[in-house]
């Protein structure tokens, strides 16, 4: 085992056969199952383990071994032929959204799996639109779990262009549920076997998880009998003509056209059987982008060091890891780096290639990999690091990392008066490593928020857990939104006096605010604000911000300050428009003094325009009951604030925006018997019969907290749900009253 960790480690690929890239999915569609697969066919390890019995390589936190989800992204490098593969295996938990959003700005491919007896699912589409968001080039679709009951290979590619993943999802392998006719007539699930469309090859599975390989028959028979060509050259025209191309010739076009995003290649498999494994592995080899195909700034390897910090984590003995990205050059280790977004160098004191919680010194991260540094003191997620002899200090060729918004908060509450600093400056630790975690104080109490219920209790055990806190929280809360007020009639202050080495001195920061229209979109660093400078440019958030003597550095964290507390409701603010048109301050001033004008000038802007709006966190939620409660579980939907959205099969859509599917024309839907587990299952109209039937609703957030014990109650413990954040929506003023005696406002 050490043997090969030490080969992978200290053997140079070449950029053009590296690949970095993500598994990513809706939980529970098999992410880290895959890579259990993907780990021994590589042969590193010899037996796989289990998200049941907790023995998986990168579930290795004691929460994700106990819970069987995973947490945090994990990274490991595997060799496959001669193809060097940087896997990271991503959660599939929205709670966990901060881990994904960090690992897909980092990765040049993906691997997106889909669970084939669900079809796409509400994180299927919320990871999709991640990698959207940060332009990762090349991606392959995997339809896993073939060999479950209701599983098909037909209904997972008309979910794909039901949910407007791709408009034109290509199968480049096909399944072979079984190799005896009788039983497709029997309706047997399973699946034993892969065709090969490209390589045009079978490949066939036994029981014991060994595979065989046999080419499949062509049209080059003809060359060896005249009788046969003079039969085929009487055929009408079909596409089994086109099986005279060779693999070599299609490969180069298919993936040109996968990494300009015209097709979405489909794979498939079992990942727990191991079934399909091997060709996953080849074509994402073929198929996806490597470090040269995808165009940051101006890296090559001979170029200055340029790195991305993607991730940051905490080791007892190790203390803080910094997770990079090589963008340009060669970083060494005992070298100096400049931290453009902190102003402030950095000395690398060790570089380690992690094998999931193993980890493997080396001496140098060359272009393209992704590796850990040791010894980075201020270095936080996002961070674009530079050689000190490198790019100038105040451009970065790199786009931050966003955080989610929080939708959930809860109360911090130390065992004693003497825990209240430990408690703070180990939840100043742990957002380090977590940035979508926001700590704040308000009236005396501390609140911690975060991305939803299980993100919170993740929290609370690991500052218990990781740096002994002494600790607890309170009940969960939702954490509601403000917009600003309408009334534009009251004139604002503009100027604001404080006292600088014992004269007053003043400052100016004049003000436009607008709402923002349903069309617009925000800025997720500024919490769906937007805030631009006097020349209409956006302005930076002051996490990004380095430079103490500039003025924008402190107008910045002003504007922060006050838009994280509403004067009105002490709620952060959202959706709002907000443009600084001047400011000044006096010459022999500091700079600084901008930051107590802008926050406290733009708080009485807001004071004086009123309350605006109120919003809180939607969800989408899916439940599986038995048609005979379906009633029952609607009437309480919809008397808890839900809407229905959709009753059809769970190919269909979910949300309006979504209501129009991509087109199947031109598209190759292979046909059902494919899947005989699901033909023999369905009715004269075609519409599969299942025990439970699929609702799909959207409700607030808050009126489904309690919407386990709810379920259980109404379907007697066999209902089942799962939720997907479906962004903030404005409430009604009958709504707006509920949350304001929630908060002892009104």
């Amino acid at each position: 085992m050490y043997s090969l960790k030490w080969f992978i480690s200290h053997s140079y690929t070449h950029p053009s056969r590296l690949r970095n890239l993500a598994i990513c999915a809706h939980i529970d569609s098999g992410k880290t199952t895959l890579t259990e697969s993907i780990l021994l066919k590589s042969s590193f390890i010899s037996t796989p383990g289990s998200v049941d019995t907790g023995s998986t390589t990168t579930d290795f936190l004691p929460a994700e071994r106990e819970r069987g989800i995973t947490i945090q992204s994990a990274s490991i490098p595997v060799k496959w032929k001669d193809w060097s593969f940087n896997l990271i295996d991503t959660p599939g938990h929205a709670d966990f959204g901060m881990e994904v959003e960090s690992a897909s700005r980092v990765v040049d491919g993906a691997l997106v799996m889909i669970d084939s007896v669900e079809g796409v699912e509400a994180q299927t589409k919320g990871v999709w639109q991640q990698l959207d968001r940060y332009g990762v080039p090349s991606r392959i679709l995997v339809m896993n779990k073939l060999d479950r009951p209701g599983a098909s290979f037909h209904s997972s590619m008309l979910s794909t262009l039901a949910h407007r993943i791709h408009s034109m999802p290509v199968a480049v392998t096909l399944p072979i549920a079984s190799f005896y006719p009788q039983d497709y007539s029997k309706g047997e699930p399973g699946i034993q076997g892969i065709a090969d469309l490209v390589k045009w090859e079978l490949w066939k599975w036994s029981s014991d998880g060994s595979s065989s390989r046999h080419p499949l028959p062509t049209s080059s028979l003809a060359m060896f009998s005249n009788d046969f060509m003079e039969h085929l050259l009487e055929l009408p025209a079909h596409p089994s003509a086109y099986l005279s191309v060779t693999s070599s010739s299609i490969l180069p076009v298919l993936r040109s056209a996968t990494l300009k995003s015209d097709i979405l290649p489909v794979l498939c498999g079992s990942a727990i059987k191991h079934i399909g494994t091997e060709i996953i592995l080849d074509y994402a080899g073929e198929l996806l982008a490597s470090p040269l195909d995808v165009s940051q700034g101006t890296g090559s390897s001979q170029g200055p060091v340029q790195a991305l910090a993607w991730k940051v984590s905490w080791d007892k003995k190790r203390g803080w890891m910094t997770f990079v990205r090589v963008y340009s050059g060669t970083l060494s280790r005992q070298s100096v780096l400049f931290n453009s977004s902190r102003g402030v160098k950095e000395r690398v004191s060790k570089l380690l290639l992690l094998y999931a919680s193993e980890a493997v010194e080396v001496e140098e991260l060359p272009f393209g990999s992704v590796g850990v540094i040791l010894g980075l003191k201020n270095t936080r997620t996002g961070d674009t690091l530079f050689s000190t002899h490198g790019r100038a200090k105040d451009s970065s060729p790199f786009t931050g990392i966003s955080s989610p918004p929080t939708t959930m908060s809860a109360s911090v509450i130390p065992h004693s008066h003497a825990d209240v600093e430990p408690v703070e400056n180990a939840l100043n630790a742990l957002i380090r490593t977590d940035p979508s975690v926001r700590m704040e104080t308000h009236e005396g109490q501390l609140l911690v928020h975060g991305l939803g219920a299980l993100h919170l209790e993740i929290v609370e055990g690991r500052l218990r857990d990781e740096w002994g806190a002494k600790c607890e929280f309170g009940p969960r809360r939702v954490a509601y939104r403000e917009s600003i007020g309408p009334d534009e009639s009251q004139p604002s202050i503009v100027d604001w006096t404080t006292n600088v080495g014992g004269k007053n001195v003043t400052a100016t920061v004049s003000f436009s605010l607008q709402p923002l229209l349903d069309s617009e979109i925000g800025d997720a660093a500024w919490d769906d604000n937007v805030v631009l400078r006097d020349d209409g440019q956006p302005l930076r958030h002051p996490d990004v911000f380095n430079d103490e003597q500039d003025p924008w550095t402190h107008i910045s964290r002003g504007i922060s300050s006050t838009l994280s507390s509403s004067p009105h409701t002490s709620f952060p603010l959202s959706r709002s428009s907000i443009q600084v048109t001047s400011f000044g301050y006096p010459p022999d001033a500091p700079p600084s003094i901008l930051g107590g004008a802008s926050a406290v000038i733009l708080r009485d802007h807001l004071k004086k325009r009123g309350r605006g709006p109120m919003m809180e966190p939607f969800i989408q939620v899916r439940i599986s009951v038995g048609s005979d409660i379906l009633g029952k579980v609607m009437k309480d939907l919809v008397e808890h604030g839900g809407e229905i959205t959709n009753l059809a099969e769970s190919n269909l859509p979910l949300d309006e925006e979504s209501s129009a599917p991509y087109s199947q024309e031109g598209v190759y839907i292979p046909p059902k018997w494919l899947s005989p587990s699901t033909t023999n299952s369905a009715d004269e109209g075609g519409h599969s019969i299942r025990l439970k039937r699929p609702l799909y609703a959207i409700a607030p957030l808050s009126q489904m907290l309690d919407y386990s014990t709810r379920l259980r109650a109404l379907s007697g413990g066999h209902g089942q749900f799962e939720m997907a954040a479906a962004g903030f929506r404005t409430v009604s003023q009958v709504r707006e009253l509920e949350i304001l005696r929630e908060i002892g406002r009104a």
